[in-house]
């Protein structure tokens, strides 16, 4: 085997932890939101610049609350910059498992893709012989490509 990026494995008991972990998150997570695609696309969003300018109006409304009107929910808006800064450094982390475990994944594949190319190239040299040409056969059904179908050009229309 000459490709080997991850050798991994994960116990029984190690699976059951993570599972009950994962159901932990989604249990305590469940007021997350997820955004219809062209909703997400629509809203207005705030990057770097935009944050410091959101937490200096919170702090001029909050100095200033008589200039609001009476129906502006500033505790609301506090809330929510409150609850910014506690997913923040949770969202993080789960960001960083989630490069890993998707890393992981294309090891993984990566892994059992050269290995399964070069076990099947030494059963096209070796296996002759040996009765495993249908196995052979089997395999290289991965490599057939079928051809495309020609577009037939279209039919002339009679020219008056």
């Amino acid at each position: 085997m000459n490709q080997n990026l991850i050798d991994l494995a994960l116990s029984a008991e190690s699976l059951t932890a993570i599972d009950e972990a994962l159901s932990v998150l989604e249990t305590q997570l469940a007021g997350l939101v997820a955004l219809p695609l062209d909703q997400r696309r629509q809203l207005t969003k705030m990057g770097d610049k935009s944050e410091a300018f959101c937490r200096q109006a919170l702090h001029v409304m909050g100095e200033n609350p008589g200039i609001l009107p009476r129906n502006f929910d500033l505790d609301a808006l506090r809330r929510d910059l409150a609850l910014l800064d506690q997913l923040r450094p949770r969202a993080l982390r789960v960001t960083r498992l989630h490069e890993k475990l998707r890393d992981t994944e294309t090891a993984l594949g990566s892994d059992l893709m050269a290995n399964g190319l070069e076990g099947y190239a030494f059963l096209k040299i070796a296996g002759k012989g040996e009765g495993l040409e249908a196995l052979r056969q089997m395999l290289s059904a991965r490599f057939n490509r079928t051809p495309a179908k020609r577009a037939e050009p279209p039919a002339e229309s009679p020219q008056a």
